[in-house]
């Protein structure tokens, strides 16, 4: 039997809902964690792992907006998540969770694979000098993608970057995460 290539499909859905709906899993964990250890969610919210490092309710806007967005941006050409909305109760974190969730499970595989091997020209602010890169040289740039090097290059790293940063916050918070918290469920073939 001729062994098929993963579609456009393939590698992104199904993967960004692998780890969206692991970090919905930790998200309700922590919440149990929360309740039952008398531990304040809200103050989570602004966790941070370093002084300089964005907060947790940061973390989780910016992997749905890599998650989500990123999807929008292979579908329509322009990479234009919403504002950033900052600082918000945990349970509306949990709630931008699911709704990414529910926004990934809309896309069909017909439709993400007619996208495949486009030409997708994306303007991303990021550092202009990368050897030098501080917050005064940070611009816009645009960069010549196609939809398979713009998943698989820019957002799903940068998802996979803001879903373990959020994972961290948490468990230096004390919250009993393990790695099959974070991996999610395995997508293994049938046996």
């Amino acid at each position: 039997m001729a062994k098929l290539a993963p579609t456009l499909y393939d590698l992104s859905v199904p993967t960004f809902l692998q780890t969206a709906r692991a970090v919905g899993g930790f998200l309700h964990r922590t919440t149990r964690h929360c309740a039952e250890t008398g531990g304040d969610l809200e103050e989570l919210v602004t966790a941070r792992l370093f002084p300089d490092m964005a907060p947790f309710h940061f973390q989780i806007e910016a992997l749905t907006h890599h998650a989500v967005w990123g999807m929008e941006a292979v579908k329509t050409g322009v990479f234009a998540p919403p504002p950033l909305v900052g600082a918000m109760p945990f349970a509306e974190l949990r709630a931008m969770v699911g709704d990414a969730i529910t926004a990934l499970e809309a896309f069909t595989p017909d439709e993400v694979n007619c996208w495949s091997g486009r030409k997708l020209d994306i303007e991303i602010y990021q550092p202009l000098d990368e050897e030098n890169a501080t917050t005064s040289s940070w611009g816009p740039r645009t960069l010549a993608f196609t939809p398979e090097t713009f998943l698989l290059s820019y957002s799903l790293p940068n998802f996979y970057f803001h879903s373990v940063a959020a994972y961290n916050i948490l468990r230096t918070r004390g919250v009993p995460l393990g790695k099959y918290h974070y991996q999610g469920q395995l997508r293994t073939r049938p046996v």
